[in-house]
């Protein structure tokens, strides 16, 4: 035997490929001998007609013919195991997905069937939505009329054999004739197949269907870097210690005593997805010797097919230019008015889906994923991966996991809450200023104002109690380690689902340029450092005069909405005096909360308002950048939205919380806006309430809208489309590609919108969760209903959107890092200047009953309402009134050497407030540090597999590669050798 190991090393340098795969197990013992892996040397074996791939290459397909199917099957025996090898490895087993408990015999010497014989490849692309589930054992062929109804039901050409793969929709009375015309010379060119059908319904309308051959399918594939099923997967496992053994059978006997999980769906009806039981790899021509393929229809998903016509959609030109090119283009001119991927069928179905199966893909995920009846199950992730694209697969499973999340959340929140309703009446500051009918509180404003009793503020001093007590801390505290919990184990089942789902090794380099950023700067050329090649730049000069217009329209629009913040205090500045004499009584008692509520509701008009302009302004500013990818451009435009739309939200609550009743002066010294309107002054129990207020209505408000708009406006108008179809044409004999038609398409910022709202409410639940603890339950509520909303939405309401592809959530992950630093700053402000924490924790240990344990066994807030507010003499009001009034304040008595000045007792609750922001910053920030440092980003366990499959996949590709050759040398007549010749 001849060996050349300078040729194997340099042959692996050459062939190999970094693979990921969703499932193995840790092995210790394996060695790295290429010998010694049975598995990979001689279970792989090829079969005879392995020299007859590259002829897939070579043959076209024709309209009238259909795709064939192409099998590989293993005939060839495999070198022989000496007997000191099979028991140095007889601890390494190979486990298939469609031979459970299935072993290789290492000692025993006979012939070996590639498993790709018996895999079934094709069970996740159900095409026959129309055709009941036939059992494996009695399988029947379609009739003609069968096909026809296939051809019919808008999956296939009217030959009922080519698949359609995309749609065009455009009005035959549309005068871009020309235009059209040469977009479709050009995509035949490029070696798609077009078929038009006008629509039924509507005359005027004309369908093209587009199918991607299986060659054209190829070159692009190869182009794009698209990973397919490779080698199937080994699994390995050590050979574990009787002890082990007895405590895992142990554990499976309590398992079947258990109940089963309610949560957990019945995988019955799913099926085996093939990515999931192979290892994967760039798709290469020159090597698709090295690749499973079963059936050519179906070795490319419906994902990964749509996904390939869309890049040669986009870069297809319609007239001469360098501008002129790409269906977006077309789109915008009025050349098509719409292109998108079809559904796989109907989504629902005459027949139980539990005695029949499921008729495709869509009906399965409504069965099991968008009905409200499954609001309580575990999502589906993997399938909606596949029908949709780990893009909005990776949506799914985040707002999946912030939604569990939320639970322990939304449990503390309720028992803080819980705490204060049943402590409510114990509270000494409620009880006092319930007591209080003999202490009158000045005057709210200077004309229609009267003296106030300050029992009458009774109920709002026991609501304010129930979100500023004892636990109002704790909770601030546990809700900034929760977002950090939140975040870091995000990352780490991100990282275990981009490696599920074969995503490890796809980085930004592979995404294409954007083809308006070509168009630009196509005369300025730059050698791309990771390609190679020369691509189109942007000169440093013009990307910073493009960024700071873009950075000026944001700082004014960002202005605009802090002036209409502005005219909602001037708004709360004037209607107050209204309020404290309108004719109604209950709200002439109750003017400050009349007052709160109307502005409250205001302000969320003007934040509905602005939004419709946001979007526009957005839009105009990202374009004018001319970002380089679509990753790019994404994220560009969703930081834009994402700070216009949380300075409008949060604006209004920022000025409740830390500047109402700050800067009022004091009684005949009052601080006047324009020299004319009084300031306002918050409520005699505190601004917390207003600021509760605000929260809650805003944030229970936008829900509804949210909801209204994302499922209620789709539903009307789907019903009003298909209103306008005529009464004797019945949905049954409408094509698929109309019906997906009739349907809305997604927005066209893709997941923008969703994202926005739950990063927004993430931003309600943790920034001033310190005077809102009930947010995490409104947020968890509104989120069990968004899962199945959206599920509803994607499946029934909307045409199937691009799969697209994505390792991560993008800049939303930075942002909400972003929020949950923000809220450890803003709950320690509302802690310590918005509530009356610190001036209580003052007065108890410093001014109190208690303070220098003098008296023990007492309340130590007693008497801390009439020590927090401040004598007014009534006579300098000019109200022809004698006797002094009270108001919220630490100042000096009008008998004292010093009337109206700060008192010590305000510097020492000043400092403290200072203090206490200085510590809990702190505090929590450490905390968070800690927390993040403990949890890391990728599993110990999925870093050593993703290492040990690139390994792996080394070995695979030698192997394969010197299988090939032995068989041709077999051909050929020259001698066979086991190492490279």
């Amino acid at each position: 035997m001849v060996h050349h190991s300078g040729s194997i090393q340099s042959f692996k340098q050459q062939k190999g490929m970094n693979i990921s795969k969703s499932e193995i197990t840790t092995e210790a013992s394996l060695k790295p001998s290429r010998r010694s892996l049975p598995c990979l040397a001689h279970s792989y074996a090829h079969s005879k007609s392995l020299s007859q791939s590259a002829s897939l290459f070579q043959s076209t397909e024709s309209e009238s013919q259909a795709p064939t199917s192409v099998t590989f099957l293993s005939t060839d025996k495999p070198e022989h195991v000496s007997s000191e090898e099979s028991k140095k490895d007889s601890t390494l087993k190979c486990s298939f997905a469609d031979f459970s408990e299935f072993c290789l015999a290492l000692g025993k010497d006979k012939d070996y069937m590639d498993e790709s014989e018996h895999a079934n490849y094709d069970r996740s692309r159900l095409l026959n939505d129309f055709v009941i589930k036939d059992k494996p054992e009695s399988k029947t062929k379609l009739s003609k009329n069968d096909m026809n109804y296939i051809a019919s039901s808008g999956l296939l050409f009217k030959d009922g054999k080519k698949r359609i793969d995309y749609i065009l929709v455009y009005r035959k009375t549309n005068i871009q004739y020309d235009k059209r015309n040469t977009f479709e010379k050009n995509l035949r060119a490029e070696g798609l197949m077009l078929e038009k059908e006008p629509a039924v319904a509507n005359p005027d309308i004309m369908f093209i269907k587009i199918h991607i051959p299986w060659d054209t399918l190829c070159k692009y594939a190869e182009r794009l870097n698209i990973r397919v099923p490779f080698r199937k997967k080994c699994y390995y496992t050590d050979q574990k210690n009787k002890s082990m053994s007895r405590v895992q059978n142990y554990f499976k006997r309590i398992k079947k005593w258990m109940s089963q999980n309610p949560m957990v769906l019945d995988k019955s009806a799913f099926p085996e997805l093939e990515e999931s039981d192979c290892y994967t790899g760039p798709f290469s021509r020159a090597r698709i010797h090295h690749f499973i393929i079963n059936n050519k229809d179906t070795f490319f998903s419906n994902a990964t097919r749509s996904r390939i016509v869309y890049h040669m959609l986009e870069r297809t030109k319609y007239e001469n230019g360098i501008s002129k090119v790409g269906i977006r283009k077309l789109i915008n001119n009025g050349s098509y008015i719409a292109a998108f991927p079809p559904h796989e069928g109907a989504y629902k179905s005459n027949l139980p889906i539990k005695t029949h199966g499921p008729q495709n893909n869509r009906h399965l995920l409504y069965e099991r994923w968008a009905r409200w009846g499954m609001w309580y199950k575990h999502q589906p992730l993997d399938l909606i991966r596949l029908y949709f694209g780990e893009k909005i697969g990776l949506y799914f499973a985040w707002l999946g996991w912030y939604t569990g999340m939320l639970i322990p959340a939304a449990v503390v929140g309720l028992c803080v809450f819980f705490y204060g309703l049943v402590t409510m009446n114990e509270s000494q500051v409620s009880q006092e200023i319930c007591k209080a009918t003999e202490v009158f509180m000045c005057p709210l404003c200077d004309k229609n104002c009267s003296l106030q009793r300050l029992n009458d503020s009774c109920i709002y001093a026991k609501v304010t109690y129930l979100f500023d007590n004892g636990g109002t801390v704790f909770f601030a505290i546990f809700m900034a380690i929760w977002a950090t919990v939140f975040l870091e184990f995000w990352k780490r089942r991100r990282s275990i689902l981009t490696y599920a789902w074969d995503l490890i090794e796809w980085e930004e380099e592979e995404e294409t340029l954007r083809p308006q950023f070509e168009a630009k700067y196509y005369r300025m050329e730059v050698i791309n450092p990771i390609t190679g090649k020369p691509e189109p730049h942007q000169p440093s000069s013009d990307k910073v005069t493009r960024l700071l217009v873009s950075v000026s329209g944001i700082f004014f629009m960002i202005s605009l909405v802090i002036t209409a913040v502005f005219a909602v205090v001037v708004y709360r500045l004037v209607v107050m005096e209204q309020f404290a004499s309108f004719k109604w009584n209950f709200i002439k008692q109750h003017w400050q909360f009349a007052t709160s509520a109307a502005a409250v509701c205001i302000n969320f008009i003007i934040i509905m308002l602005l939004n419709l302009a946001y979007e526009k302004i957005a839009y105009l500013l990202t374009n004018l950048e001319y970002p380089r990818t679509e990753s790019e451009w994404e994220n560009s435009f969703a930081l834009k939205m994402f700070l216009f739309q949380f300075v409008n939200l949060n604006s209004s609550i920022f000025y409740i919380a830390f500047f109402l009743g700050r800067f009022v002066g004091h009684p005949g010294k009052y601080n006047k806006l324009f020299e004319r309107w009084r300031l306002e002054e918050c409520h005699p129990s505190g601004c917390l309430i207003d600021l509760c207020l605000q929260m809650g209505v805003i944030m229970f408000l936008k829900q509804i809208w949210n909801n209204f708009m994302e499922l209620g406006y789709p539903l009307i108008q789907n019903w009003w489309s298909r209103h306008k179809i005529k009464r004797g044409i019945q949905d049954a004999s409408i094509p698929q590609w109309e019906n997906d038609w009739n349907l809305q398409p997604m927005n066209i910022h893709g997941l923008m919108d969703e994202y926005l709202e739950m990063v927004l409410q993430f931003g309600f639940t943790t920034i001033f969760v310190a005077a809102f603890p009930l947010a995490p339950l409104l947020a968890l509520l509104n989120n069990i209903i968004e899962i199945r909303l959206d599920a509803y939405k994607f499946v029934t309401q909307w045409r199937r959107p691009l799969p697209a592809r994505a390792t991560d959530i993008g800049i939303w992950l930075g942002i909400l890092e972003g929020i949950g630093i923000l809220a450890v700053i803003t709950n320690a402000f509302v802690i310590a200047i918005t509530s009356d924490y610190i001036p209580r924790f003052v007065y108890e240990y410093k001014y109190g009953p208690c303070a220098n344990h003098v008296k023990q066994n007492e309340n130590c807030l007693k008497g801390y309402v009439n020590n927090s507010l401040s004598f007014f003499d009534l006579s300098e009001l000019g109200m022809g009134k004698s006797g002094y009034c009270r108001y919220r304040d630490y100042r000096g008595p009008p008998w004292s050497s010093k009337p109206y000045e700060f008192t010590l007792q305000y510097w020492h609750i000043l400092a403290a407030r200072l203090a206490f922001i200085i510590v809990f910053e702190h505090l929590v920030f450490g905390i968070k540090s800690f927390i993040a440092y403990l949890i890391p980003d990728i599993p110990k366990g999925l870093r050593e597999r993703i290492r040990r499959e690139k390994y792996l996949v080394q070995e695979m590709m030698y192997e394969a590669e010197l299988e090939h050759l032995q068989q041709q040398r077999r051909k050929s007549g020259q001698p066979i050798h086991h190492e490279w010749p």
